[in-house]
């Protein structure tokens, strides 16, 4: 019996494993399509009806909640520059998964022409999808 419930255990840790590693690799293929200008890569991870939103922190200010539609969004993707070098490193992944709702919540610092932009969280809501987790709500922190 100690045997079953030991073997019931490690398999629940495998399943849970496996599907951080699928909503992971949803992220990544979303900031893959990022950094290569590419919108149809990142709708390939995006729901139709994805929300998205910045919260600028500003000590002088004040913090402003800005959004924008997902078509806005594809468009400023497509239309960045060749000759402007950007890198959005994540530092690392909090994922936490429910059923078909997954939340990731991802530090991260962004590059531009190699120097330090800003920083800040990035928060994603992911719904599992038939069998594959799309982003439904984008919405992160910018911080000079």
């Amino acid at each position: 019996m100690r045997i079953y419930i030991i073997l019931c255990l490690a398999f629940l840790s495998l399943t849970a494993h496996a599907q951080k590693q699928e909503v992971q690799k949803s992220i990544e293929i979303f900031f893959e399509g990022f950094h290569q200008r590419d919108s149809v890569k990142i709708k390939s991870v995006c729901s139709d009806k994805i929300i998205l939103q910045s919260i600028n922190e500003n000590s002088v200010k004040g913090n402003k909640l800005n959004g924008e539609s997902a078509g806005e969004f594809y468009k400023s993707i497509v239309s960045i520059p060749s000759t402007l070098k950007f890198q959005e490193k994540i530092l690392s992944y909090n994922i936490q998964i429910d059923g078909s709702m997954a939340h990731v919540w991802a530090p991260y610092e962004f590059y531009l022409n190699e120097k330090l932009s800003h920083s800040g969280v990035n928060t994603f809501t992911l719904f599992k999808e038939k069998d594959s987790w799309k982003i439904i709500y984008l919405i992160d922190t910018r911080r000079k």
